[in-house]
């Protein structure tokens, strides 16, 4: 039996579409293969995180799929729920009954679709090419004659929402994702630009739903959700930083070694720096297409031992009468 799409993503058959995006978010964060390196339980718990979300977050595919349950693929790819002896047409248009795959490939089908059964059914002779004008242009619409074919209909787009980690967002690179289409996951790639932001959009031309006339496809349009990072934070092109610092550190300077998108570089923390003294390096934030990065910002935070030996404190007795401060001298309401 399949497993039900809405125990996949753990809400309720009467959830929200936003309590389905929130837990396709943090599913998708949880068990993403860049996360989960050689997890072969993890990259297929997160292909059925996505299947299940390419359904749910479909009003059209959700309504179909709380009606006919696991069938509800076969029933859109040309099948019928329910069996032989108990085929329900209930909520099919007759479109979809005379113009299905069945009609297209020959043996007593409409080959034209919904407008040819017609055409067949009050006489219409001719099998020259079909009109799509005024059916009534220029005499009798059923006396054999038809008008110019229609030209192709171009298949619809897919919006499918893609997480990624918060290092490619701001680096850029390829990344791997599923798409469930006609039933089937698909294993697809793109690359991603750098300094994408959360909500942003990449289009990948005919990789939508087909036409359902021979013509082109439509596109697959990527709305892209940034993972979270554990320490660094955007804010627009720059990147911020806490950077803890010891006592020491702050009252003699120090340099550290810190991880930036463009590789490690070293910052030097002047002697005498204070808790929240924030350091600016420039170009150490986040690339943009003009080629200009953003900057870095690290805010130190200077950092105490839970205990205090006599001897630790009698120091720094000593050292706060020898350098008093006032640093609250313009605290007011």
């Amino acid at each position: 039996m399949a497993e039900d799409l809405y125990q996949v993503l753990g809400v309720g058959r009467d959830a929200s579409k936003a309590e389905i995006q929130k837990a396709y978010r943090n599913l998708a964060r949880k068990h993403h293969p860049d996360m989960n390196p050689d997890d072969d339980a993890a990259r297929e718990k997160f292909k059925r995180v996505q299947e299940a979300y390419d359904v749910l977050s479909d009003e059209q595919k959700r309504e179909a799929y709380n009606r006919y349950g696991a069938d509800f693929e076969r029933m859109r790819s040309g099948g019928y729920p329910g069996g032989a002896g108990g085929a329900s047409f209930d909520g099919l248009d007759l479109e979809q009954i005379f113009g299905g795959a069945a009609g297209r490939g020959g043996g007593g089908g409409f080959e034209g679709g919904f407008s040819d059964f017609f055409e067949q059914l009050m006489g219409g002779g001719g099998r020259g090419p079909r009109g799509g004008g005024n059916p009534f242009a220029g005499g009798n619409p059923f006396a054999g004659g038809r008008g110019p074919a229609p030209p192709p209909q171009r298949g619809s787009n897919i919006r499918h929402e893609l997480t990624i980690p918060f290092q490619t967002a701001v680096k850029g690179g390829k990344t791997e994702f599923y798409l469930t289409r006609g039933g089937q996951p698909q294993k697809l790639s793109v690359t991603i630009p750098p300094g994408v932001s959360d909500g942003s959009k990449i289009r990948l031309r005919g990789k939508g739903s087909p036409s359902p006339s021979g013509g082109e496809p439509g596109d697959l349009i990527l709305v892209l959700s940034v993972s979270p990072h554990p320490l660094y934070r955007r804010s627009g092109k720059n990147l911020e930083l806490d950077l803890p610092i010891t006592l020491g550190e702050a009252a003699l300077g120090t340099k550290v070694d810190l991880p930036t998108p463009a590789g490690t570089i070293t910052l030097t923390v002047p002697p005498g720096s204070s808790g929240g003294k924030k350091l600016r390096l420039k170009g150490q934030g986040v690339p943009s297409k003009d080629g200009a990065a953003g900057d870095l910002l690290v805010r130190l935070q200077v950092q105490l031992p839970n205990e205090w030996s006599e001897a630790d404190q009698e120091v720094l007795r000593e050292l706060e009468e020898r350098n008093r401060l006032n640093p609250r001298q313009q605290l007011a309401w």
